[in-house]
């Protein structure tokens, strides 16, 4: 797979003149490409923070919170204390970080879902039979509702579409590009909770600790789930305009020629979107199932005196919140068993153990970055250098007049161009959490608003960047139908959508701010 930005050569054998976006797209690619792999990354960010607490602790440095009588000492890792603190807390570090078991437990029970074949199929009906009209709209809604299925989202939806369109009679080029703009514009919203959402919270919760007090802000996994839900109905709307308005007049017909050959990306032939009708019986039963149950969870939820209910016989916070990753875990799995034992692809009891195996022995990476993480953010909160950071920071931004909603859209802004360069979300998030999250915690915004505003540069440009390795499955397909493009091609076709996408989730978390709504259960906007 070619991985270059230069230009094609012409006919005549000269290459093109570089044009400024091809200037702009080798640069971020050279300058990606230097940085360390995230683990390297975080080991020396170790090493820095716990260099400049021990100067910091050296020289005497204080902090003292707003609103908190007493002053905080910087503390020194490399010291006494802070070894003696390192060895004892290593290990509870790395076992008690709040993600840590939520991600894994997610990731077991959607591999579930996701090997049995239900989460493919449910994307297949839902664009199966889409009217020719209202396609664009309907792979954009299922794209932004994506994230539930991690990358194998990017690996399904963007072919399916493809294909989808081709039947229709539409350009496949619209299906594939538009398909994978709104899966990466949406990875952050939608409908439905994942294991993006079980991550982004547990670093949320961590980097809120930093703030004294900090730990009784909502942090839970729904924190922003009503913003999200509704940035991902905006965001359809807004990505099948793209798609059939401004992106589909603009392309070329495929190539016939290279449409009928097995071309780089041959692997899209393999994908149908047809559903069989023991498919259909499945994604029935398996949605019969899941109903049933959340209607038994809501009504045990509701009943007075259940033991569901919070202090006082509140239904916000209650244990239904505190524990809705394994109400949630029991629910894909659920689906995952029916739906598998309806088309046979779970024939015996213990396939759905050894499905959830699979799918977390894939979460190694992971577990190894936040081994590190986990470390990072601990010595952030011992040595008292993220509240130092934080307090300083909230001054900053006090002093300069950019607070409330200001405030925020610079901070998006800032992610936007970060996420070029550091494509892993819980990466990218883990290295501005400890600093922004109490920083807008000191200006009275809960954490839920913090991390609703990275949701937004985490996903605005993460479909234009080249580190992004999936841009360039997308060239390979796209190939397929238009033998000659380049990456140039793809990312320009793709940053149609950045802009729009841009200011429709700003929006939304402008209108949500302006209206103080709620971002998530119990998840106010200001403290």
């Amino acid at each position: 797979m070619s991985t270059s930005t230069t230009p094609a050569k012409t006919p005549a054998g000269e290459p093109p003149r570089r044009t400024v976006l091809d200037k702009v797209l080798n640069g971020i690619e050279r300058a990606g490409n230097k940085l360390p792999h995230p683990v390297l990354l975080f080991l020396g960010l170790f090493l820095i923070i716990g260099t400049v607490s021990t100067v910091l602790a050296a020289t005497g440095t204080t902090v003292t919170v707003p609103g908190e009588d007493k002053t905080l000492a910087v503390k020194g890792l490399f010291s006494g204390e802070g070894v003696r603190w390192l060895l004892e807390n290593f290990i509870p570090n790395f076992t008690g970080f709040p993600s840590l078991g939520t991600v894994l437990l997610m990731m077991a029970a959607v591999g579930v879902a996701e090997k049995t074949g239900l989460l493919e199929t449910a994307v297949r009906a839902s664009i199966a039979r889409a009217p020719r009209r209202l396609l664009p709209y309907l792979v954009a809604f299922v794209s932004c509702q994506a994230h539930l299925m991690s990358d194998v989202a990017i690996l399904v939806i963007p072919p399916l579409a493809a294909l989808a369109f081709k039947n229709a009679g539409r350009n496949p080029i619209a299906g594939l590009i538009g398909g994978f703009a709104c899966v990466c514009a949406g990875y952050a919203a939608g409908f439905s909770i994942g294991a993006l959402d079980a991550l982004y919270t547990g670093i949320t919760h961590q980097a809120a600790a930093v703030v004294p007090g900090g730990e009784s802000a909502p942090t839970h996994i729904l924190i922003n789930y009503f913003y999200t839900a509704a940035a991902s109905c905006v965001l359809a709307l807004i990505g099948g305009f793209l798609i059939s308005r401004v992106l589909e007049p603009r392309l070329p017909h495929p190539d016939p020629a290279a449409d009928s050959e097995a071309g780089p990306a041959a692997e899209a032939d393999s994908v149908t979107v047809t559903v069989t009708a023991r498919q259909r019986t499945g994604l029935l039963r398996s949605g019969l199932a899941v109903l049933l149950y959340a209607a038994a969870v809501v009504t045990c939820w509701l009943l007075p005196g259940s033991p569901l209910r919070g202090e006082g016989g509140a239904l916000v916070p209650s244990p239904v919140l505190d524990g809705i990753v394994p109400l949630l875990f029991v629910a894909f799995v659920l689906a995952g068993v029916v739906y598998g034992r309806t088309v046979g692809t779970l024939k015996r009891a213990d396939d759905a153990p050894r499905m959830m195996a699979e799918s977390i022995t894939g979460m190694s990476g992971y577990i190894v970055l936040i081994l590190v993480i986990s470390q990072v953010i601990g010595v952030f909160d011992w040595s008292n250098v993220g509240t130092l950071l934080a307090v300083n920071g909230a001054n900053l931004l006090e002093s300069a007049g950019l607070t409330g909603f200001t405030g925020l859209v610079l901070f998006v802004l800032l992610v936007c161009v970060l996420n070029l360069f550091v494509t892993s979300g819980s990466a990218l998030w883990s290295l501005v959490a400890p600093v922004f999250v109490p920083a807008f915690m000191l200006l009275g915004m809960e954490p839920a608003v913090t991390q609703a505003a990275f949701r937004i540069g985490d996903s605005a440009t993460q479909m234009i960047t080249p580190l992004n390795p999936y841009v360039f499955l997308m060239l390979t397909i796209l190939r397929r139908y238009e033998p000659g493009a380049q990456l140039g091609t793809v990312l320009s076709r793709l940053s149609v959508f950045v802009v729009p996408f841009l200011i429709a989730w700003l929006a939304v978390l402008g209108l949500f701010y302006g209206l103080g709504l709620p971002l998530g259960p119990g998840a106010d906007i200001h403290r």
